[in-house]
């Protein structure tokens, strides 16, 4: 039978789109792990915000309210240790923003509050609340579409192979190349698989501004 032929620029231009679409993919991998870098920072000073206007609060708000954010805390803690499933971390967290709100909306109902007090404190309970919801949209729900996963390694098995064929064809090898060519695409494809998945790979996003935060509130 006939042996199959690949040109050069054949394999050039499949390459080339490999590596285009590999980029591509890249930089939305790399944009969202920054993103989610910074929500961690984010969230860390709208909780310590919410912690210090909690300070303007009539009692017995003030500390039922400093313990339920101490709890809300402590759980993002052990969630970051892995004493907690993040999803149930998750629940727990919206269950305390129930109840921190709850108790926002009795506060605001009795004659003594200070509405300007008030004001500065539902706005930071706000802030956390939309926190939390962006990073559970950009840490868990945004992911690489299954079907640029798909033209990823439909290209990526297609260019080897082609590259393949035409080392075969040429008669002439240089397995350090090849190998280098292999290891090369194949590094830079499972670093976007790690990027994009946070909680399972290797490159993990810092917790240090929520381990600082305890540490602050557990000292006052």
């Amino acid at each position: 039978g006939a042996k199959a032929e690949v040109s050069g620029p054949m394999v050039g231009a499949t390459m080339g789109l490999l590596a285009f679409l590999m980029a591509f993919t890249f930089n939305a991998a790399a944009g969202r792990h920054e993103a989610r870098r910074t929500l961690v920072m984010d969230e860390a000073n709208a909780v310590e915000r919410l912690w210090l206007r909690a300070n303007f609060l009539v009692e017995p708000y003030r500390s039922a309210t400093r313990d339920l954010i101490r709890q809300y805390v402590d759980l993002r803690v052990k969630a970051i240790s892995g004493q907690i499933d993040v999803a149930e971390a998750v629940r727990q967290s919206t269950a305390l923003q129930a109840r921190l709100w709850t108790q926002a909306v009795e506060i605001s109902g009795r004659k003594d509050a200070i509405a300007v007090s008030m004001n500065l404190y539902v706005q930071a309970l706000n802030d956390v609340f939309d926190l939390q919801a962006k990073r559970v949209t950009v840490g868990l729900r945004s992911r690489i579409a299954p079907s640029i996963w798909l033209a990823l390694m439909l290209l990526l098995a297609g260019g080897m192979i082609m590259v393949g064929v035409q080392v075969g064809q040429s008669g002439v090898r240089n397995r350090a190349i090849e190998l280098a060519l292999a290891l090369s695409f194949s590094i830079v494809f499972f670093t976007i698989v790690d990027l994009d998945r946070p909680l399972e790979g290797l490159i993990d996003v810092s917790q240090q501004a929520t381990l600082d935060l305890q540490q602050k509130i557990l000292a006052r």
